[in-house]
C-alpha cells in the first residue's frame, strides 16, 4: 500500500475525511464547546497551511486516510470508515514512524481523546504505550482549547540486523 505526500487536490477530501472521522470518534465523548468548533470549514482552515506535513493513502483527490506530523507528535491519523480493516492505518503508522526516525525522533508521542477506545486499541496493538493523562491545547479558530487526553508514546530504534527502522517496546 503506497503512502504518498498529500497534494492540493486532496485538501477538501482530506478535510471531509477528517471531519467525518472526528465526529464519529469524538462528538459524544468530548466537551460540547469543542464539538461546536469542529466544523467542516475549521478542518479545511487548519489543514491548508500544513499540507506539506501530511501523508495519505489513496488516489489523488480520493484519500482513504492520512497522517500529519508536527515536530515529535503524530498530530493526526485518520482512516475513512469505508477503508477500515484494509491495512490503511497500519501503512500510515509505519510511514509516520519511519519519518520520525528519519528526523532523529526516537520517542514520538500522540494524543488520544479520553474514551476513544477504538483508537486506543489500535495504538496499543501498534506498539504505542499510554503514559498518562495530559492537558493539551486543542487548536481551534477561537484559540487553544484545553483538553485532557491520553498520551501515548512509542520508542523507535534501528534494527541493525536488517538495516531498517523498527519500533521497539519502551523500556
Amino acid at each position: 500500500m503506497e503512502v504518498r505526500d498529500a497534494l492540493g487536490e486532496d485538501l477538501l477530501p482530506l478535510a471531509r475525511l477528517w471531519h467525518h472521522g472526528w465526529t464519529d470518534a469524538h462528538a459524544d465523548i468530548l466537551p460540547v464547546a469543542l464539538a461546536r468548533l469542529r466544523t467542516a470549514e475549521s478542518f479545511v482552515e487548519r489543514l491548508r497551511p500544513a499540507m506539506e506535513s501530511v501523508r495519505t493513502v489513496g488516489e489523488p483527490g480520493a484519500p482513504l486516510g492520512f497522517h500529519w506530523i508536527k515536530g515529535d507528535e503524530l498530530y493526526q491519523i485518520y482512516v475513512a470508515a469505508e477503508a477500515r480493516g484494509q491495512g490503511v492505518a497500519q501503512a500510515l503508522m509505519a510511514d509516520a514512524e519511519a519519518r520520525f526516525l528519519a528526523r532523529g525522533i526516537a520517542r514520538p508521542w500522540l494524543a488520544c481523546a479520553i474514551g476513544n477506545e477504538r483508537a486506543a486499541r489500535f495504538y496499543r496493538k501498534a506498539g504505542w504505550t499510554m503514559t498518562g493523562v495530559e492537558c493539551v491545547p486543542a487548536d481551534t479558530a477561537e484559540g487553544p482549547f484545553p483538553l485532557d487526553v491520553w498520551r501515548f508514546e512509542r520508542a523507535l530504534g534501528v534494527d541493525t540486523a536488517s538495516g531498517g527502522a523498527r519500533g521497539m517496546s519502551p523500556a
